[in-house]
């Protein structure tokens, strides 16, 4: 039986943005933690990034990055003063770990032939240890050929336990100039040896810490490494064995996410990513069913634009319920909004994430026990009493209150929901009410906001107030913290879906689309008396540089998910020159303390 004919099993029906918020949170996270990454530690085919045909197909995460000057330039501007200053500083630390620390300097000995873009791959320590699936071409079909040493071969040096195997892949655009430069002799500060695997020369540098090793893949990519296995397998694959470029529905889904000039490319490996958390949940073993995230980084005036998708593995045999029905819930909850993610339905979400279809490695939240201190708190049943009725879009805020209103709590959570059936929400919450009365002693009392009843609860003491009650178009709302209902009934006067951070931030390109996510960064990080918002010291530059981050999440069909992220960044000062080159301690970083003589033999066509 075909996949096609196979009876699909529901699962992984929801992208709304609490679905999507853990892609992003990779995405965010992931991308710009791999980009730190590569700034702290030092041949394309079709629109897949360069050398794509080189990195193994079990890569944790790929990242290619433009070397246009320009972008580069687009980007310094963005920003603080003061992230600005620390983003230059981390470029001159490439740059030295790079570059100075191997006698090197960009403009003249890079830049006259690299290409347009470079891709960095990085891998779990196993990963990058494990034999390629499939040998390469001549060689034994169970042993793939071993490295044949020089006399003068290196003997290997212990990998550090904090050092992720890495690969760094050049294009070559003049194979002349490239011989040129990289072969003029340069100072020689650590052990030098070559060896050959697979017919190719590889060119390695022993430092105190590493073995950093070089190869030319026919002139035409020059791959640096600091892992010799991962060399080893970056020749393997670009001899055949399985690539990024043969990910199954990578080729298909960057047709989606296709337009400009992208800064950057990305690339995650989402079951080896959630491998990675060290978790075993039902989460972590679902994301097995899913295959790669891939992301094109756009540079915008007003910020950094994220077009992104994931989908299924093909012999997965789950499917998406194609329902892209968020719609105008933004419009309900006003503009005073610090944070707010929406959905189509609440009740698909949570059923899909108890079972372990739907995937977030990022919501560490345990179905069952939620399940049951629901039971245990109020003596009602969560699926039956609550999620039964809430199948249509839904969102959950953080609202400030107005400055000038001086509450007792600043700050309010709210959540709103589309009832199926309001009889059933409305016998729900006449219950809920009951169980406050009787279980905890609140004043449970009705009153009015305009001609709307509503239903408060109040602490025998002041303190936080509970307010629930109906908006037009059956839609539930329940409120925690600060008095709200009056900013909520009828409809806001100053919508969040009508304010200019919102409509600037949240991608509107997706439409229909089945959820939001919207924070107010600018915001959030000086509200006070908000500790869940609160910014660790050392990430307070890098926050400083936001306004606000908006995503959007839709249904592509029913193998694959599509999300745009949109960072709205300040503007800064113009760029000035980096710090000057300070040459690092040996054995800093990758690619190591001095770079060899590269051997690029020239292609008939090498700038083709």
């Amino acid at each position: 039986m075909t996949r096609s004919q196979k009876p699909k099993k529901r699962g992984l029906a929801t992208p709304t943005l609490l679905l999507t918020l853990g892609a992003s949170a990779l995405l965010i996270g992931g991308g710009a933690a791999a980009l730190v990454y590569f700034l702290n530690r030092g041949g394309t085919v079709g629109n897949m990034p360069v050398g794509a045909n080189v990195v193994p197909q079990d890569a944790l995460m790929a990242v290619s990055l433009n070397t246009d000057e320009e972008q580069w330039r687009k980007l310094r501007t963005f920003g603080t003063p003061q992230s600005q200053a620390a983003f230059d500083q981390n470029l001159a630390q490439l740059r030295d770990r790079l570059l100075t620390a191997n006698n090197l300097n960009y403009e003249q000995d890079i830049k006259p032939w690299v290409g347009e873009e470079v891709t960095f791959a990085v891998f779990t320590p196993t990963a990058a240890a494990t034999p390629n699936a499939l040998p390469s071409p001549g060689a034994s079909p169970e042993v793939l050929p071993s490295p044949v040493p020089s006399p003068n071969a290196l003997p290997p040096v212990p990998t550090p336990q904090n050092q992720q195997p890495t690969l760094v892949i050049l294009p070559i655009r003049d194979g002349l100039k490239a011989k040129e430069i990289l072969e003029k002799p340069r100072s020689q500060a650590g052990t030098t040896a070559e060896r050959t695997y697979q017919d190719v020369t590889i060119r390695e540098v022993k430092s105190k810490d590493q073995t950093v090793s070089f190869a030319a893949l026919d002139g035409r990519l020059l791959v640096v490494s600091n892992d010799t296995k991962a060399m080893d397998r970056a020749i393997d694959t670009y001899k055949g064995a399985p690539s990024l470029a043969a990910v199954p529905g990578y080729s298909q889904s960057l047709s989606k996410i296709q337009g400009g000039k992208p800064f950057g490319k990305l690339y995650v490996n989402l079951p080896a990513a959630a491998s990675s958390t060290g978790r075993s949940n039902p989460q972590a073993v679902a994301a097995q069913q899913l295959q790669g995230l891939a992301s094109n980084i756009n540079l915008e005036a007003e910020g950094i634009r994220f077009k992104s998708i994931y989908w299924l593995r093909p012999d997965s045999d789950r499917q998406h319920e194609v329902r892209n029905n968020a719609k105008d819930i933004a419009k309900r909850l006003p503009a005073d909004t610090l944070l707010m993610a929406s959905g189509g339905s609440l009740q698909r979400f949570w059923r899909d994430y108890s079972q372990g279809t739907t995937v977030n490695p990022f919501l560490p939240i345990n179905p069952q026990a939620l399940e049951k201190g629901v039971q245990q708190t109020v003596g009602m049943d969560l699926q039956k009493d609550f999620l039964s009725w809430m199948d249509d879009e839904f969102a959950l805020a953080l609202v400030a209150t107005p400055e000038n209103a001086g509450p007792t709590v600043p700050y309010s959570v709210v959540l709103m929901v589309k009832a199926g059936d309001r009889r059933a929400a409305e016998a729900s919450l006449k219950r809920l009410d009951q169980a406050m009365a009787e279980r905890y002693k609140l004043k449970v009392e009705e009153s009015k906001v305009g001609n709307q009843p509503v239903v408060n609860w109040t602490l025998p003491l002041a303190g936080p107030t509970i307010t629930h009650g109906w908006l037009d178009g059956n839609v539930a709302f329940l409120s925690l913290g600060a008095p709200l209902a009056e900013g909520l009934i009828p409809r806001p006067a100053q919508p969040l879906g009508e304010s200019a951070a919102f409509k600037q931030s949240v991608p509107q390109d997706l439409q229909p689309n089945n959820g939001t996510f919207f924070v107010d960064i600018d915001r959030a990080v000086t509200a006070k008396n908000l500790p869940l918002l609160q910014i660790p010291p050392g990430n307070r530059d890098l926050f400083s540089a936001i306004r606000s981050l908006g995503v959007t999440a839709a249904y592509n069909d029913d193998r694959s998910i599509r999300f745009d992220i949109f960072t709205a960044l300040k503007t800064g000062n113009q760029p000035t020159p980096l710090p000057s080159p300070t040459v690092p301690a040996p054995g800093a970083g990758l690619p190591g303390s001095e770079a060899p003589a590269i051997d690029a033999p020239v292609q008939p066509s090498p700038t083709n």
